[in-house]
């Protein structure tokens, strides 16, 4: 009798790890967005992670991109990472059109101190191009 409940248990950890290998490890983007408006609508991130069959770590790395980026998207997985966000972005996009006559440096010089913190010469006229001001 033993061993019927011992094998019983062994066949129910077995399912157990059955049911978390068909876990994915990331979600697509639509289901990213779907998580995203889930967790918007005040859901848990235990409850959305339930519902999309993930892993509740994934839903919180998904919330922390989403809330400092404003965006589900998932990140590129090589290279460099970005030194300014969407809204440094923007803010560089709209200081260089309101005075169109600043140089790199003035602009790069104006984002340091409004951002406290520092900006390549290089970085700026690859992100007024990213936002169609200019062509290089």
């Amino acid at each position: 009798m033993f061993q019927f409940a011992n094998s019983d248990s062994s066949g129910e950890s077995e399912i157990a790890k059955a049911e978390s290998m068909s876990r994915r490890n990331h979600l697509h983007n639509e289901m990213r967005w779907r998580a995203v408006g889930m967790l918007q609508a005040s859901a848990r991130q235990s409850a959305v992670a339930r519902e999309l069959n993930v892993h509740r770590s994934v839903i919180h790395r998904l919330w922390s991109h989403y809330q400092r980026d404003q965006n589900a998207s998932r990140r590129s997985e090589s290279g460099r990472r970005r030194v300014t966000t969407t809204a440094d972005d923007s803010y560089l996009l709209q200081c260089a059109r309101r005075r169109r006559t600043l140089t790199a440096r003035e602009l790069a010089s104006q984002f340091s101190a409004a951002a406290g913190r520092p900006i390549s010469l290089q970085t700026v006229p690859r992100r007024l191009h990213e936002g169609g001001l200019f062509a290089r």
